[in-house]
């Protein structure tokens, strides 16, 4: 009777392990950042445009700006981009590209293919600035205020609900920034 009872229990224990494992992944998508209060990081990193041209997150100081990490190699990033489009041009503050480990080629193709809503796309090929932002994946999005502090940052791809999320907390840093 015993026996007949082991592999019952086994099965019990590998659903609850799988239980727990789901919801660990779901949390994860809520931690906040540790970031999030504190200046971003001053990155300086070359355009995917023009690699000879380096350009920085120091030079938005002012104004807020959304920062959109993404890849050609990302699937959720082609699933966002209908909302990076809006973004582009509904947010009224600047939209910064973040390409990360990807090739220039596959980017610039990926781009010339579903179009570049960005104001600029800073160019992470090797993921060592991904570091100083704690980025573990693509698509992630942070939004700066016009003082360079992080004060938000959303793992995962963009859709309606964060969309409209991050259209409100866009408004609030810019009349923040007005006033």
């Amino acid at each position: 009777m015993i026996r007949m009872l082991i592999p019952l229990g086994v099965f019990v224990g590998l659903v609850a392990l799988l239980i727990v494992g789901l919801q660990t992944a779901e949390q994860r998508k809520i931690v906040a950042s540790p970031l999030i209060g504190k200046p971003v990081p001053d990155i300086r990193l070359p355009g995917l445009h023009d690699p000879d041209m380096v350009r920085g997150v120091a030079e938005l100081r002012g104004q807020p700006f959304i920062l959109n990490v993404w890849g050609s190699w990302c699937w959720a990033c082609r699933v966002e981009h209908p909302f990076i489009e809006r973004l582009g041009r509904e947010a009224g503050v600047p939209l910064v590209g973040f390409n990360w480990k990807d090739e220039r080629a596959d980017a610039l193709a990926w781009l010339n293919r579903y179009g570049d809503a960005w104001s600029f796309h800073l160019v992470d090929f090797e993921g060592r600035a991904a570091i100083d932002l704690g980025v573990y994946g693509a698509p992630e999005t942070f939004l700066v205020d016009h003082q360079g502090v992080v004060r938000h940052k959303h793992v995962g791809p963009i859709d309606a609900p964060v969309f409209d999320d991050l259209m409100r907390r866009v408004l609030a840093l810019r009349m923040e920034a007005e006033s």
